[in-house]
């Protein structure tokens, strides 16, 4: 059970009220607090907490302690606050007034358990917490019978919720298993990994591990720090098996992780810095794919921008898990069933070195917490060797790196990247100069032929080379 201290902790380090607890002050209203104590309980069993929480001597706001002076002793008509709010409150739940002081100023907490069987009432009316408000249950149908099915069934999961598809195929994931070591029984795998629900039905679980799962995973890259910029390319790679998805992204990653060769101060060895932290990279994705919401049937997102790569997992911190325990290392897993496969797999290990790996590398600001979704920044540590051995190519043409023979080859594969990417699509020299900030044609065909040597790239006018309608694009190989 949280001590006081913890449970301020954890509260007051999401940036605003969430539906499972709320501030106050002095506030005093005794069937105001028997309300609360309906919606809270209420909203802690659709988010999978164990209890929520009012709080005295927390300001709203500033999240700054303001030493409540909250006597909840007091009566109600002769009658004590806690025997007048249980006797009001259906069915019984053992909710209950703590307190204690931090940092010399007094906080109380009320305790109130998660609804369990059937929602709790306060004077025979359902409530639930909606953003910063509580309302009546009866007025949001929906709402209410989601409430019901959670308390009967359990929060939504890849294991208790049904696929989307009934016409499943699972020829990738024996392969993926093959390559791994593992043989999977035909007679007896869908019940090994758990891919049927209680009716017999294919789950979500069988739905992201089949050859079409139906949920795009797509991984874009933009020319500069926002969505805004110019976008390169975006590839897809939600048309197969989960696991082989996983695989795909990490590999993609990893092609974008070119080495950088530091000639500053060489003597003798020539230094390679990599883009950003393959390690760090890794967990963050793999992390993605385990924590996220897959039962909204939405999948993670990735993108790479000139500065960094952002991974977007949709969902919050899972049920009991708290930002202090997070960033300790504590493995609360969303999707249990999907860890233990990788941890069957060896892609992930349950030892809680994923999250630390990550701010060892990138501090705990890495992380941004939403309300439906937790991100991951993964800057690049970029030498900027362009701009200090030959300063702007855009300002100074005369300074062409095609002339100067200590180019460096990190130059080199980088512009060939961006040239394979924007030239997905058709594009003239002109529009090829343009897209990397050139004025010299030359500079740009420095770059470009070869991959026209080597089949990369090729002509849309193949027999007349010259032609002033010509275009350049991309190979698949």
């Amino acid at each position: 059970m949280l001590s006081i201290a913890e449970i301020v902790a954890d509260c007051i380090s999401y940036s605003e009220e969430q539906n499972w607890f709320e501030y106050k002050d002095g506030w005093y209203e005794p069937d105001g607090i028997g309300e609360y104590i309906s919606s809270l309980s209420n909203a802690a069993a659709m988010l999978g907490k164990e209890e929520g929480y009012l709080i005295w001597g927390i300001h709203n706001s500033t999240h700054e302690l303001t030493d409540t002076k909250f006597n909840y002793h007091q009566d109600v008509k002769n009658e004590p606050l806690e025997h007048y709010l249980a006797r009001n409150i259906t069915p019984g739940i053992y909710f209950r007034f703590d307190e204690d002081m931090i940092d010399g100023k007094r906080v109380v907490v009320l305790r109130v358990p998660a609804a369990h069987t059937v929602p709790t009432a306060y004077k025979t009316v359902r409530y639930l917490r909606i953003g910063s408000s509580k309302v009546n249950l009866a007025k949001f149908p929906e709402r209410e019978a989601e409430l019901f099915r959670v308390l009967n069934t359990g929060l939504p999961n890849l294991v208790n919720t049904e696929s989307r598809f009934t016409d499943l195929t699972f020829d990738q994931l024996f392969l993926y298993y093959d390559l791994h070591g593992i043989k999977l029984n035909k007679k007896s795998f869908k019940k090994n990994l758990e891919l049927l629900t209680k009716d017999g039905k294919y789950n979500m679980l069988a739905q992201l591990l089949s050859d079409e799962p139906h949920i795009p995973i797509r991984f874009a890259v933009f020319s500069g720090k926002a969505k805004t910029s110019t976008m390169y390319t975006v590839r897809e790679f939600g048309n197969m098996c989960l696991l082989m998805s996983l695989d795909k992204v990490l590999d993609f990653g990893d092609t974008i992780n070119i080495p950088q060769a530091d000639e500053r101060d060489r003597k003798v060895e020539r230094k390679e810095v990599m883009l950003f932290d393959k390690d760090a990279f890794h967990e963050a994705v793999i992390n993605a794919f385990v924590h996220n919401m897959w039962v909204n049937g939405d999948a993670p997102m990735f993108t790479a921008y000139e500065d960094r790569i952002e991974i977007v997992s949709l969902g919050t911190l899972p049920p009991n898990q708290t930002k202090e325990g997070f960033f300790g290392g504590v493995s609360i897993p969303v999707n249990q069933k999907l860890s233990e496969i990788l941890l069957q797999l060896h892609i992930s290990e349950k030892s809680g070195r994923g999250v630390p790996r990550i701010t060892a590398a990138y501090g705990e600001e890495a992380f941004q917490f939403k309300d439906n979704a937790i991100s991951v920044t993964i800057p690049f540590a970029r030498l900027n060797l362009w701009n200090s051995t030959y300063g702007n190519p855009q300002d100074n043409p005369q300074d062409n790196p095609q002339d100067n023979p200590q180019e460096d080859r990190q130059i080199a594969d980088n512009v060939s990247v961006r040239i394979i990417e924007f030239c997905k699509e058709a594009h003239s020299i002109r529009e090829i100069a343009k897209m990397l900030g050139y004025k010299d044609r030359k500079t740009v065909h420095k770059y470009l032929d070869p991959l026209l040597e080597s089949g990369i790239v090729a002509r849309t006018i193949p027999d007349k080379p010259n032609s002033r309608n010509q275009k350049y694009i991309s190979i698949s190989k």
